[in-house]
């Protein structure tokens, strides 16, 4: 007998199935891995944004004489 149909006698019905990320959980590992890319590009986008505005804020808007920076 096959590893495969082995396995497929072993776990029944949740044979084909992803694997959860936790067993309580409904979430697959690949909907867990893909909630922590984009959680990731969204911090990165905003340390992004933080640093863009730091910039106008400390430079750009003193030197078009916006406001003054004390």
């Amino acid at each position: 007998m096959g590893e495969s149909k082995r396995r497929k006698q072993t776990l029944g019905d949740d044979y084909g199935k992803e694997e959860r990320f936790l067993s309580w959980l409904p979430l697959s590992k690949k909907q867990a891995e893909d909630a922590y890319k984009l959680t990731t590009r969204g911090a990165w986008v905003g340390i992004g944004l933080l640093a863009s505005a730091w910039v106008v804020i400390r430079f750009v808007g003193p030197a078009f004489g916006w406001w003054e920076v004390q």
